[in-house]
């Protein structure tokens, strides 16, 4: 949140890209061994089916079910696998057409975790992706939710339920994206907490993330060149980088995602720091120890205890 938490971001990254490798080779096994076992790249009845190039030409990548993150990287990404223009290209902003030979809609997103604008194709289908999302897809959903993605500045979360999506500025693009919520989330605390850290530090950490971008999607009327958003990337509000998730920090994220911090019944704007004295700000009761969060799971506190040693006259729910 300020700059003095670059001091924890650097050290993150070293972390972090020792494990880029496994955790593609998860993000690639997400959809379980049926699906896998199905992948010979033919087009068979029952499949959904991604191609490099457009009417349904190039190399094919064959699916039998939901997809929530193809992978951006080899080794571990889904490619496509038939023979033609694109073999061995991960299918991640690649594809430019599909044929659903399954008996059910299938939607294909721009984000990962089926976030974002979308495009679904009916049962038999055959066609190109359009232009907002030709080159630009990141998952796929088999029977999607008719639910449409919240649009324009309004965010759907409340005081009680999460947002479904929020709107982070990325300040090296210049530009504004709508990301899935728990994507977002799962993608700033390997960057703020150290994944190498205790499971309850990095619960803390989840809790904190989470109510902080929670508390901004209610409450924001930041913006930039004319589009709203809720957070930036980087240290002015938590950092975040697609793709930097991790097995440990996903599942700290998992095991919190059903539990909320507040304060007064209302979303608590959880602010964290590296330590007690590094951030001018600092104020206790506001304010939690990224480095003190450590401390105390390593002296074997739960997370819940961690927080509300940090975070005054909160109710964890």
């Amino acid at each position: 949140m300020i700059v003095s938490k670059r001091k924890m971001v650097a050290r993150a990254t070293a972390v972090t890209a020792a494990m880029t490798l496994g955790s593609a080779a998860l993000v690639a096994g997400t959809t379980g061994v049926a699906d896998a076992a199905g992948r010979n790249g033919k087009c068979d009845t029952g499949e959904f089916c991604l191609y490099f190039n457009s009417n349904q030409k190039g190399s094919l990548s064959d699916f039998t079910s939901s997809v929530k993150d193809y992978g951006a990287k080899q080794p571990g990404c889904y490619d496509f696998k038939s023979a033609g223009a694109g073999k061995g290209v991960c299918v991640k902003n690649h594809t430019a057409s599909v044929w659903n030979r399954s008996s059910k809609t299938v939607r294909v997103y721009f984000n990962s975790n089926y976030g974002g604008r979308y495009q679904d194709f009916k049962a038999g289908a055959k066609g190109n992706l359009n232009s907002g999302l030709k080159n630009q897809n990141a998952s796929h959903q088999f029977s999607p939710s008719n639910k449409p993605a919240p649009t324009g500045c309004k965010t759907d979360g409340t005081n009680t339920k999460e947002p479904s999506t929020i709107l982070v500025y990325r300040t090296g693009k210049h530009k504004v994206e709508r990301v899935n919520f728990k994507y977002y989330v799962k993608n700033v605390l390997p960057k703020e907490w150290m994944p190498s850290w205790k499971a309850e530090s990095l619960k803390a950490g989840a809790m904190a993330v989470k109510s902080y971008a929670w508390w901004w999607a209610l409450h924001s009327t930041r913006k930039i060149n004319g589009q709203c958003f809720d957070v930036y990337d980087n240290t002015n509000s938590q950092v975040y980088v697609p793709g930097s998730a991790t097995a440990r920090t996903n599942s700290a994220v998992d095991a919190t995602w059903g539990h909320r911090m507040t304060r007064s019944g209302k979303i608590f704007m959880a602010q964290y720091c590296s330590t007690t004295t590094a951030c001018g700000a600092w104020r206790d009761g506001e304010w939690m120890s990224q480095y003190g969060s450590r401390d105390k799971a390593n002296a074997g506190w739960s997370y819940t205890r961690i927080l509300k040693a940090y975070y005054r006259g909160i109710a964890i729910s």
